[in-house]
């Protein structure tokens, strides 16, 4: 049953009009009774409230849902699970989307492109840092807020909608082997496994980017659905006429292996290094699509050898069925997808006596191999090129080996990735660790673990530059961790990045040995500040999971309201070292300033309907009347919709 003007939409909104409709329902704008105030309701398709698996995640996810909050985010509010009728009501913003803006001028400036971006990652850091991703990012997905527009700064109107969407589906998609994305902005990871996590946001954010400024997506054109999605995983990006400054990042963005990309917060900072250099350039014209793609480069790793060398077996098809997509269109994918038997392998041929063997890395063998079950469900793990036999292998050094890793943004906001730069000959390994922050100026001192090659290896040699480091003390830090180094003298801007840099010396035995010493050195770093048996306040950027409001149970109307704030480690709440004491007296503590800068990153705010009052700077509570249950609400650097316990106010 469709919905009606004036019909009840559970017990609190009543439906105005009808704004629009979209793969997963129809959107309207709904009037909250108990308030007056005007929202938007997305309500789902029946089929989706048929759906009694779905039904029950929908009723699980809305403290998640509900609880993500940023500037550019579009708020859920509420959920609302009504017989046949599943909705998600969420904040109602007029001024249309990005997709309504290029429609009406069809490219926009690199700076304004850039600022708009920015914004939406933005919005994506915040969610990836509590465990959520989009998965459908497009312009028609980000809303402009005609209310927000601030100066220069165009992405101050950014509003990013449908995580609700992406979070109460994704489940139902992984149970029915349905996909759920739009072909133009799908990531190779997507369209080859059908997986989707953060990186895969970055990649449609790029898609996007590269569409603000050109009017059209990179692998636009001709053909299915499918034809589409295939040229994400095999086809070089189309260059733009731009800065290479900024066509660098926008590269990493689009880059294939979703570990070559960088974080939300990364690329956020990178595009917004940029808006200087960029400022006075135009819009260019809207770019008209290629007369052909130019396939991937496949760089190769060659491996040498005396022996002959056995064939390597010919990878076939997981479980994880690909995406089977239809005609080519800008709408969200709502599809099943059938499984496919997988292919047998192919007999390879007799090798000769010196041999050369090229192959692909890992990872982009992994995605070449993903799209050929896909395009003909024949597919190959390697790609074998032999020279003429009788020749023989060069005998040079062996390549620079390279890897990187992302970590999770951690409650802070601080997001780690850390690359690597390997040179065989000179057996050193140059690591680049970059910190990025969210809504908050972080600082150090950052723990890093840099272990040897195996558990049983010594700790290797290692410079560092760019900041000022030491190694760990167990006896001052508490962390007893081999190996581990603390990383001071740096201040992380908000919504930027700082990088360091450490030279090595460790002896890796090729591309796997690589990747795995760089995971190994996450994991260490990761344990450590983990460690749930440690106490003390150290590393309290990395260590640091939420904040507790305290206040007493009751208090005395025309008076200051004593409110501590309390760091909660992965041991527990710490009473006995407060983050921040209000009224404060003296200078901020060590541990606020590496958290949220100072007191410039705290806010107090009433939760009582009136019966508090904050001082201008949001330092001090004061209780006005009598109240029998008020409660104070707080922000700390990243940390926002904190709240304390209820307290009563009284009179003398």
């Amino acid at each position: 049953m469709e919905p009606e003007i004036g019909e009840a939409l559970g017990a609190s909104y009543r439906f105005v009009d009808r704004i629009g409709s979209g793969a997963a329902g129809e959107v309207w704008r709904v009037r909250d009774v108990r308030d007056e105030t005007l929202r938007a309701a997305k309500v789902l398709r029946r089929e989706h409230a048929q759906d009694a698996d779905l039904v029950e995640r929908f009723i699980r996810e809305r403290t998640v849902l509900t609880r993500l909050r940023d500037p550019h985010v579009v708020a859920v509010r509420d959920l609302v699970v009504e017989g046949e009728r599943l909705a998600i009501v969420m904040d109602l913003v007029e001024g249309g989307s990005l997709r309504q803006a290029l429609d009406e001028r069809g490219t926009l400036p690199p700076a304004e492109a850039v600022a708009l971006t920015a914004a939406v990652l933005d919005a994506l850091a915040a969610a990836h840092a509590v465990g959520t991703v989009h998965r459908d990012i497009k312009p028609d997905n980000v809303l402009l807020d005609r209310d927000a527009r601030e100066g220069d700064d165009p992405g101050a109107a950014v509003r990013v909608v449908d995580f609700g969407i992406a979070r109460v589906l994704d489940e139902r998609r992984r149970s029915t082997t349905a996909v759920i994305g739009t072909p133009e902005y799908m990531s190779p990871e997507l369209v080859t496994l059908g997986e989707a996590g953060p990186p895969s946001d970055v990649y449609a954010t790029g898609i996007l980017l590269y569409e603000l400024l050109s009017g059209r997506t990179p692998f636009a054109g001709p053909g299915t659905d499918f034809t589409v999605a295939y040229r994400h995983v095999s086809a070089e990006v189309p260059r733009l006429d731009v800065p290479d400054d900024l066509w660098r990042v926008l590269a990493r963005l689009l880059a294939k292996a979703p570990a070559e990309r960088p974080s939300a917060t990364e690329a956020a900072a990178s595009l917004r290094r940029l808006r200087a250099s960029i400022a006075e350039l135009a819009a260019l014209t809207p770019v008209a699509a290629p007369e052909g793609f130019v396939e991937a480069e496949r760089p190769a790793t060659v491996l040498r050898g005396v022996a002959p060398t056995a064939p390597e077996p010919v990878a076939v098809s997981s479980d994880e069925p690909a995406p089977e997509l239809g005609a080519a269109t800008q709408a969200t994918v709502l599809r099943p997808m059938p499984r496919r038997e997988a292919p047998q392998p192919v007999e390879a041929e007799p090798e000769a006596k010196t041999s050369l063997w090229t192959r692909m890395p890992r990872g982009r063998a992994l995605w070449i191999a993903g799209a050929a079950v896909v395009a003909v469900a024949a597919v190959a793990a390697f790609f074998v090129f032999r020279p003429p036999a009788g020749e023989a292998a060069p005998a040079a050094a062996g390549p620079v080996v390279t890897s990187s890793q992302q970590d999770r943004a951690l409650p802070t906001g601080l997001s780690v990735s850390r690359s690597v730069s390997y040179d065989p000959e000179k057996k050193l390994a140059t690591v680049t660790i970059e910190y990025g922050a969210q809504n908050a100026p972080l600082g150090g001192p950052f723990l890093e673990v840099l272990p040897g090659a195996a558990e049983s290896d010594a700790c290797p040699a290692v410079t560092w530059s760019d900041a000022t480091v030491d190694r760990n003390q167990a006896s001052v830090t508490g962390i007893s961790v081999p190996c581990g180094w603390s990383v001071d003298g740096l201040t992380v801007p908000t919504q930027d990045s700082v990088t360091v840099t450490a030279q090595v010396s460790i002896a890796l035995n090729g591309q796997e040995a690589v990747d795995a010493w760089l995971k190994a050195a996450a994991a260490a770093t990761t344990k450590a500040i983990s460690d749930s048996e440690v106490s003390g306040a150290a590393y309290p950027v990395q260590r640091l999971r939420s904040v507790q409001v305290t206040t007493p149970s009751r208090t005395v109307g025309g008076t200051a309201l004593p409110v501590t704030l309390l760091p909660v480690w992965p041991s527990g709440p710490d009473p006995v070292n407060p983050l921040f004491t209000s009224p404060s007296v003296g200078e901020p503590s060590a541990m606020l300033d590496a958290v949220a800068g100072g007191t410039s990153g705290v806010r107090f705010s009433d939760g009582c309907a009136g019966a508090l009052t904050v001082s201008s700077d949001g330092l001090v509570v004061t209780a006005l009347s009598v109240a029998p249950d008020c409660t104070v609400r707080a922000r700390v650097g990243n940390f926002t919709d904190l709240v304390s316990p209820p307290f009563g106010i009284t009179t003398r």
